[in-house]
């Protein structure tokens, strides 16, 4: 029995094998690299929506903080604006996990006065057409957290208008706008403890 086609076929199909899994690799590098780079280019863009006038560079002027929020542990990026440099502003980058549909990315920013400076999220899986209202795309819904601060809403006033709160909810969607609430809530009682202030010297 002549072997010598079986070894030819063999050896093309190892060679086929390489060279797919070579492309297959230097696909998902690419790809890796343009997801990596997009979302950034987001990221600098919500940043950009919540503060102005700094003169640092934002993006690496960056504390990690590991932390126990929104009753989990994560790492916080917190972005640091300064002007002269001096802290003006803190921009804190979180996931809150009781989104309807899971885990929403959310950029959090705060003055030095304890104010927000508003609420933005980065990623989320909410119900097209109901729970992506928080996208200032589809609504203004979001923005409407810009000022507020633990000293001038008391706690009863952080929910839905249905619980008694100051916010309305979306028509057919409460959890997504609860989440948002909530996690914004959460982030200000963090920002306003001793340990987030020892973190960020």
């Amino acid at each position: 029995m002549n072997k010598k086609p079986i070894f030819i076929a063999g050896f093309l199909l190892l060679i086929f094998t390489f060279i797919s899994v070579f492309l297959v690799s230097l696909v998902q590098y690419s790809t890796k690299e343009r997801i990596k780079y997009n979302e950034e280019q987001l990221l600098i863009k919500r940043l950009g929506e919540l503060v102005q006038g700094y003169d640092n560079n934002i993006l690496q002027d960056k504390i990690l903080i590991e932390t126990d929020l929104h009753n989990i542990k994560q790492t916080l990026s917190v972005y640091l604006a300064k002007k002269n440099n001096h802290i003006f502003a803190y921009l804190i980058e979180h996931v809150y996990p009781n989104g309807y549909n899971g885990n929403i990315l959310l950029l959090t920013g705060i003055g030095s006065d304890k104010k927000l400076l508003g609420v933005r999220v980065i990623t989320h899986k909410e119900t097209p057409g109901l729970g992506d209202k928080i996208e200032t795309k589809k609504s203004n819904w979001i923005k409407q957290f810009k000022g507020l601060s633990l000293s001038n809403m008391n706690k009863k006033q952080w929910g839905v208008k249905h619980n008694g709160g100051a916010f309305d909810a979306f028509t057919g969607a409460t959890i997504t706008p609860r989440a948002i609430i909530s996690a914004t809530y959460q982030v200000l009682e963090l920002f306003n403890t001793q340990y987030f202030k020892n973190e960020i010297k």
